[in-house]
């Protein structure tokens, strides 16, 4: 027999197969965020999700826009307004052992959080997720989380809120703390 034959030969009895499962949009192209050539480079002024997200990046990427910044305080959580644009900001944080932001939303922003150095906990009622530096997270207005450093060395991370954060409301229990979810 051939090749030509061989190719155009039938099998004889072929086995049923069962139908495919059906897979979502991030099993089949995988996470967006961590393929960089679909990301979009940085715009001046970014107007969607995925330029916010190239905008963290490339200010995470240039160490010399921010490291000099960086101050830590025991007392409180430090942060400093790196940039604005036309409906968004830019902010720069830090975070020695043991501080939390506490459970909250940010209002009627989206936003990016980016770590640029060291470790924090981002809880939820999904539970504890640990973002090492380059770790981001992008969430939607109404998203409820409490960001904490629970390593032993300072830690340092980009927020980009759009629009610009108006308002940040405090929830009354802390997923960081199982027993205070059950009623």
């Amino acid at each position: 027999m051939n090749s030509t034959s061989t190719l155009n030969a039938t099998p004889a009895a072929a086995a049923p197969t069962a139908p495919a499962p059906v897979e979502s949009d991030l099993q089949i192209a995988g996470d967006i965020l961590s393929v960089q050539h679909l990301l979009q480079p940085a715009r001046e002024h970014p107007a969607t999700v995925a330029e916010f997200v190239g905008l963290a990046r490339s200010i995470a990427a240039d160490r010399s826009e921010w490291e000099h910044l960086v101050r830590y305080d025991a007392t409180t959580r430090w942060y400093h307004r790196l940039r604005t644009g036309p409906g968004y900001e830019v902010w720069l944080l830090s975070w020695v052992p043991g501080q939390g932001s506490g459970l909250h939303d940010h209002g009627d922003s989206s936003g990016v959080l980016t770590v640029l150095d060291g470790e924090l906990t981002e809880h939820t009622a999904r539970g504890p997720l640990t973002l090492s530096a380059g770790s981001q997270r992008v969430f939607a207005p109404g998203y409820a989380h409490e960001v904490q450093n629970d390593s032993l060395d300072g830690a340092v991370s980009l927020h980009v809120y759009f629009p610009g954060l108006t308002e940040m409301p405090m929830h009354s229990c802390s997923p960081a703390k199982p027993e205070a979810l059950s009623v």
